[in-house]
């Protein structure tokens, strides 16, 4: 693959989160709206967030790309695949999207078909679900990665986003997709905007009102190429929501992002800005937009204090698998390198082909300008914070530990005996977050009983220091900290830690932590670089009950259990204990999505109903593994193959209002369960789940409870 692609992939992916930022506080206003608050220009965020959560225009291009591996069928993914995708990793009507109700929101109505045995592509028909509902906007605003994982083919990206967008949309819905993945994939090599629209224009219907209103922008920008207000009354007056069905039709909106593309002119801050200030549906328009411009204009063309610094590559999503959830924007970029190098059956360069293969989601610093959320801290030895610091992070290729690039802080003005610490959040609470959009929630990415690693240096210019890696339980705010080195300057120095298992701990941080050292009241400024930060092995680790909360967002009545995701169901604590019941089938989750091979050990107890189960191998709500009771007096290991199957049964005569002990060990594709010295084992011959997390089901109207998990 071209290296130029790689970077370009990041780009484009990076400018579509800046796009959805930018546009999301003025998201559904009018133009007049905006003009009258914010005047004749829109130059930066209209919003600053503490973080800025989840959005439906990040969560649908990632996970619904997850199809390509999930289905193993390459270029040969088809519209249902890709509605697994959806089935899987979008939580049962929270979360994710607009969950409007069947008729109203076009995603919601296309959820419940495919839910309800109505198959993709029927799903988002128009023959299923009418114009109004198939040719809203949804069809195109979550296709940005088919063109992305396609760098420079829009003959695949369109085929790829035909499939997809026909999951939920028909008509001019599916047409949008497959114009904006075309657009995209273009993009990577040819710079021209009325080449790249061109382009994708050829792969819809030449008569199908999508193109007609594409083209038909285009001929007034011809006649009018120095007005863009002027332009966008001619499509107010003419296309604008008043002229159409629904909440949020497809043809006005592709009108302000075509008149956006034009009157840019190649220029990313002003296309971006322009497209914003038109109104309607705009982190959806000013997304897609962006992504376009990303790739035309590279790292390059996109202002890191204007729009990157204020993201910091943090990209918050909410899919059931909550390991999921909290990603930087290298990540997805590097997923979705990956996938098309695999697609194109093309080499990655070394360096690239480590990161995509073992270290996907390792503080890597390779794209230029990256962070990886990184984050920054002074504190005192007694933990008290040592006041306001000026305190910066940079990406350089100054030094590096491997490849090319790092990570450089500043910490302005420090005294010996304090600590700087350069770290990663691994773990959020709705107080972290400004809004609650759609609704996300967590499990931690490190875990009790892993080894961190990661390599730090200090320049020749810098003060001595020692340093060792750390973790931050953020149930006690305890820290945990590995060997304490005393740093060379100017030499690279590998740190190893084996974070302490068998704890009950919620990793909230991990990082490296800088003991200055110094003369009593001596004044300098503290550089350093850190670089290749990640966790792996395995898992050693107890979930407690009285330790965990019950998390709400701000504003809603939307609750969480701490660490924990949620599929459906009323959960809550009660007595140091979580409680699942359902009316129809209730499931929570946590853990990484990639565990393999473990042991857990849940203890239960059976309230009402019929069928209670724990959770292996958790890849999301349509595949995992569950141990437990059923109607029969029975001990069954199920398989969730979009619905619980009993797979092995043995007689077992339980109680309710009994607490029960059940180990489960997982072992290449051998499931093994044990309780009061019965045991079941099973092996998956089929397709089998090789990876997940754990948690807990509870199926026809049953009410469980929980009062510890082990994991090893």
């Amino acid at each position: 693959m071209k290296t130029e692609y790689i970077e370009k992939i990041y780009a484009g992916w990076l400018a579509k989160i800046i796009g959805i930022r930018f546009g999301a506080p003025v998201e559904g206003w009018t133009y007049d709206k905006i003009k009258n608050i914010f005047g004749e220009r829109l130059e930066h965020y209209p919003a600053d967030y503490i973080n800025f959560a989840a959005d439906d225009d990040s969560n649908g291009p990632l996970f619904f790309l997850r199809s390509v591996e999930d289905s193993k069928k390459g270029y040969h993914v088809k519209s249902q695949d890709v509605a697994e995708a959806l089935l899987n990793y979008a939580p049962f009507e929270h979360g994710f999207f607009w969950w409007g109700g069947f008729g109203i929101s076009t995603e919601h109505t296309a959820y419940l078909n495919l839910r309800n045995g109505i198959s993709a592509p029927r799903s988002g028909s128009i023959e299923q679900n009418g114009s109004t509902m198939a040719e809203q906007i949804g069809g195109q605003i979550f296709i940005d990665t088919w063109g992305l994982v396609n760098p420079g083919n829009p003959d695949k990206a369109a085929v790829m986003a035909r499939e997809a967008a026909s999951v939920t949309h028909g008509g001019n819905g599916v047409y949008g997709g497959i114009f904006v993945a075309a657009c995209i994939s273009c993009a990577f090599d040819e710079k021209d905007i009325v080449k790249i629209i061109e382009k994708g224009l050829s792969y819809i219907p030449e008569n199908c009102e999508y193109a007609n209103v594409v083209r038909i922008v285009m001929e007034y920008h011809v006649g009018h190429p120095d007005d863009w207000r002027a332009c966008y009354h001619f499509i107010h007056d003419n296309y604008g929501y008043d002229k159409y069905p629904g909440n949020c039709h497809i043809i006005p909106n592709v009108a302000v992002m075509i008149l956006a593309l034009l009157y840019g002119n190649g220029e990313f801050d002003r296309t971006l800005e322009i497209c914003n200030l038109c109104g309607w549906d705009t982190d959806c328009n000013v997304g897609n937009v962006a992504t376009i411009m990303g790739v035309i204009c590279g790292l390059e063309g996109i202002s890191y204090d204007k729009w990157r610094k204020p993201i910091n590559d943090l990209l918050i999503c909410s899919s059931v698998v909550g390991s999921l959830n909290i990603m930087d924007i290298p990540y997805g970029a590097s997923y979705i390198v990956k996938l098309a190098s695999e697609l194109e059956g093309t080499e990655l360069p070394e360096l690239w082909k480590t990161i995509t293969k073992s270290r996907i989601d390792s503080c890597h610093f390779e794209y230029p300008g990256s962070t990886h959320a990184m984050r920054l801290r002074i504190e005192t030895n007694d933990r008290k914070a040592s006041g306001n610091r000026e305190l910066s992070i940079m990406n350089t290729n100054e030094t590096a530990y491997t490849g090319e690039r790092s990570l450089k802080f500043l910490a302005r003005t420090m005294e010996p005996g304090e600590n700087v610490y350069v770290y990663k959040q691994t773990y959020y609470r709705p107080e972290d977050f400004s809004d609650s959009r759609y609704d996300p929630c967590f499990s931690p990415l490190v875990y009790p009983g892993q080894t961190l690693h990661g390599s730090v240096c200090i320049p020749e210019y810098g003060p001595k220091a020692r340093a060792g890696l750390y973790v931050r339980d953020i149930h006690t705010g305890k820290v945990y900290e590995g060997e304490i080195k005393e740093l060379v300057k100017g030499q690279w120095e590998e740190l190893i830690f084996e974070i302490p298992g068998n704890m009950d701990a919620l990793i909230g941080e991990m990082g490296m932590c800088f003991h200055i050292e110094g003369k009593h009241m001596e004044h300098f400024d503290f550089v350093g670089f850190v670089d290749d930060l990640y966790a792996d092995g395995a898992a050693d680790y107890r979930v407690d009950f009285t330790k965990e909360e019950e998390e709400y967002w701000p504003g809603t009545v939307h609750r969480e259990i701490s660490q924990f995701t949620k599929l459906k169901g009323n959960t809550y604590l009660a007595n140091g204990q979580v409680h699942i019941a359902c009316g129809d089938f209730g499931e929570i989750s946590t853990g990484r999505y990639d565990w393999t091979d473990y042991t857990a050990e849940f203890t239960i107890t059976p309230m009402t109903g019929t069928h209670h189960m724990v959770i292996v191998r958790s890849q999301g709500a349509m595949r995992s593994y569950g141990v437990g009771f059923d109607v029969a007096g029975r001990l069954t290991v199920f398989k969730n193959l979009n619905g619980y199957k009993a797979m092995a049964s043995k007689l077992f005569d339980w109680e309710y209002g009994k607490e029960y002990k059940i180990t489960v060990n997982v072992a290449g594709n051998v499931i093994t369960a044990g309780i009061d010295g019965e045991t079941i084992t099973w092996a998956d011959d089929g397709e089998a789940y090789l990876h997940g997390g754990i948690g807990l089901a509870v199926l026809e109207g049953s009410h469980m409870s929980c009062s510890g998990i082990r994991v090893k």
